[in-house]
């Protein structure tokens, strides 16, 4: 697989070297909640790392959700729960083959599109889509984190630099429906700074008998 895989994950929860992490939750998801947009519901958090925004949504009344690759991870996310007399479903699993019984109302992406490599950015971005219920809605913060060597076409990272133009192809006007710009920025201590987004699933089309006949006129 490209980019990093399970060992460097799990390494660098074990050893804490998180510099990503902001030791609290992301200041546009309290936002979010303050205003009302996001509220409680049925939502999943992928990639949840240290799960900050898990305790913040369990302490908000949402049934959450967490999913996330390195097995040390969901324990700790486990342990500060507990702490705090919470509750919400830990899984640990590679978000790119996971597949959930039934869907979800939100979603919560903040660190784990920019943790994958881009080549996997549209094989989660189905996913994203598969998971969520019909009008679902997707709260994304979109990582800006461009590297040096971008200039020469490397791929550097991770964090992944998720371009806010290379995001609106990734999640097209045709799929999902986005609000007008311009969006929330949100500063990161590491120096980078996240872009907030909340978009909303548009309805799959379901194939009709006017396509059906259609098709048909064109089969041999």
């Amino acid at each position: 697989m490209a980019g990093p895989d399970l060992e460097f994950w799990q390494q660098r929860f074990e050893q804490g070297s998180t510099p990503w992490d902001r030791g609290a939750a992301n200041p546009q998801l309290q936002v979010w909640l303050r205003e009302g947009s996001l509220s409680p519901c049925r939502i999943l958090v992928p990639g949840c790392g240290n799960g900050h925004e898990v305790l913040a949504l369990a302490a908000a009344g949402f049934d959450v959700t967490a999913l996330d690759y390195a097995p040390a991870a969901v324990e700790g996310v486990g342990r500060r729960l507990g702490q705090a007399g919470l509750k919400a479903t830990l899984i640990q699993a590679d978000v790119r083959s996971w597949s959930p019984q039934t869907r979800f109302d939100a979603i919560y992406e903040q660190t784990c599109l920019c943790a994958l490599h881009p080549d996997d950015w549209s094989i989660y971005a189905a996913r994203l889509r598969d998971w969520l219920a019909p009008h679902g809605r997707l709260y994304a913060l979109f990582m800006q984190a461009p590297k040096p060597g971008a200039a020469e076409g490397l791929i550097q990272g991770p964090p992944y630099h998720c371009d806010i133009h290379g995001m609106r192809a990734l999640f097209p006007a045709s799929q999902w429906r986005w609000p007008a710009p311009p969006y929330p920025r949100v500063d990161h201590p590491s120096g980078p700074h996240e872009i907030g987004v909340a978009l909303q699933a548009e309805p799959r089309r379901e194939p009709g008998s006017a396509d059906i006949v259609e098709l048909s006129r064109r089969l041999p």
